[in-house]
């Protein structure tokens, strides 16, 4: 049996999330990731402006005037997400922690795919794959994925990006919209990447908090690495340290961002201490231009 708090925290989540999908979401939701293709419905009268190509001529011939064929888009798509839940999930400095708006964002998009009746699965990893649930449809299968996104406790606290995506190439079989919630604090990972964008239709979410760009001066600290755990004293006021922190950190994100590039992939930037809901907005509405 499940805490009550946990399943508590589960309806509030659903309460909130299933607001911002019903206001936002689900139509842009499903005219940027549409189905695999078309299927047959049924024949109707030709009118002008019908593409010609569509006329059947068969029952044309045998009717005596011209039928069009009518096809309804294959809507039923599936939707994974894959989900980081390493050590530094649990670093922020914004009213969330990066673990807690990841949660957010795949409450959201779950409701989102399970809105448009979409097949959802979960794939959540550190060093290892952690945990996966094949995809499902229904609200109920929803709130499944949701307490386990609260509930699991991991095993690992590093990140191995790579080994999820080497993973996941092996458990879907029809193309699908792939959502990987990370911070991306990894590397080697962008051939996986590129392998699995080929099939499927990848977005990279990027989970950042603001103290990880511009650290703020707060004198002397003693803090621990959440994926190593080891322990270090930084002096947060020397103009030194806070300067090779800063060039660090555009170095590691213009590490990620390459890789990303290169593997063709979208990506989404979310900041802890932001509304993590208008990069989607952003996001569905350029991807719907375009």
């Amino acid at each position: 049996m499940l805490p009550q708090e946990i399943l508590k925290k589960v309806k509030l989540l659903e309460i909130s999330t299933r607001k911002m999908v019903d206001n936002l979401f689900a139509g842009e939701y499903h005219t940027v990731f549409r189905g695999l293709g078309l299927t047959f419905a049924d024949f109707r009268e030709y009118v002008p402006g019908d593409d010609v190509r569509s006329i059947s001529w068969n029952l044309t011939a045998k009717a005596g005037k011209p039928f069009v064929k009518r096809y309804d888009e294959e809507r039923e798509l599936t939707m994974m997400l894959v989900v980081d839940v390493s050590g530094s999930g649990d670093f922020g400095t914004g009213k969330y922690l990066k673990g807690e708006v990841v949660v957010q964002l795949a409450a959201v998009l779950a409701f989102a795919a399970s809105k448009n009746n979409d097949r959802i699965g979960l794939l959540m990893f550190s060093d290892r794959v952690e945990h996966y649930v094949p995809p499902k449809k229904g609200r109920g299968h929803v709130h499944r994925l949701l307490r386990d996104l609260l509930y699991f406790k991991p095993q690992g606290r590093k990140t191995n990006i790579k080994l999820a995506l080497d993973s996941l190439a092996g458990m879907l079989r029809k193309k699908s919209t792939v959502f990987i919630l990370s911070d991306f604090l990894d590397e080697g990972f962008d051939r996986s990447l590129r392998l699995v964008g080929r099939k499927h239709d990848v977005v990279a979410v990027v989970i950042e908090d603001g103290a990880e760009k511009d650290l703020p001066s707060m004198g002397l600290l003693e803090i621990q690495d959440s994926e190593t755990g080891e322990l270090i004293e930084i002096d947060t006021s020397s103009r030194l340290f806070r300067t090779r922190y800063e060039m660090n950190y555009k170095q590691t994100a213009q590490t990620r961002d390459t890789q990303l590039k290169r593997a063709q992939i979208d990506q989404v930037r979310v900041d802890t201490s932001h509304s993590f809901v208008d990069p989607l907005i952003k996001f569905f509405a350029s991807r719907h231009k375009r």
